[in-house]
C-alpha cells in the first residue's frame, strides 16, 4: 500500500513537470541563455515554498514521526560544491534534465532522456566507486 502511495505521488510530480514544462530541452536552453524568465521563476518558487515550509515547521515545533526534531543546520563550505555543481550544471544545459524531470522525459516518450538516465546512472556508480578518492 505504502508504494502505491508513492506511485501516485511520482505519477502527480510527473505531470506536474510535464504541464510546467520544466522537462522541455528548449525552457532549459532559454533559461542557461537568459532569454525568459520561466524557469528562473519556478526555481524561485520551489525555493520560496521550501524557506516558508521551515519557518512553519520551526514556528510549529513540528516533529518527524519518529518524534524528533527537525534540524536545519547549515552545512559547511566544500570546494566540491563548486566542482559538483558546476559538472552538474553543464549536464543539465546539455541534457535538459536534471534528476526528477528524467522520468517524466521517459515517461512522454522523449527516448533520448533514456541515454540521460542511463547516464544518471553510470555517475552515481562512478561516484560511488571512487567515493574514497574523492574530496570530501
Amino acid at each position: 500500500m505504502k508504494n502505491l502511495i508513492y506511485t501516485i505521488f511520482g505519477i502527480f510530480f510527473g505531470i506536474v513537470l510535464t504541464k510546467s514544462e520544466v522537462i522541455s530541452w528548449f525552457r532549459i536552453q532559454s533559461m542557461f541563455r537568459f532569454e525568459e524568465p520561466h524557469m528562473y521563476l519556478i526555481i524561485g518558487s520551489a525555493v520560496v515554498t521550501g524557506a516558508l515550509a521551515i519557518v512553519l515547521f520551526k514556528k510549529l515545533n513540528l516533529k518527524s514521526k519518529e518524534g524528533m526534531a527537525f534540524d536545519y543546520a547549515p552545512k559547511p563550505y566544500h570546494k566540491g560544491f563548486i566542482i559538483g555543481g558546476g559538472i552538474f550544471g553543464m549536464g543539465w544545459a546539455i541534457t535538459g534534465a536534471c534528476p526528477g524531470p528524467i522520468y517524466a522525459q521517459v515517461g512522454t516518450g522523449a527516448y533520448p532522456g533514456i541515454a540521460t538516465l542511463l547516464g544518471a546512472i553510470l555517475g552515481a556508480y562512478l561516484y560511488h566507486a571512487l567515493k574514497r578518492k574523492l574530496p570530501h
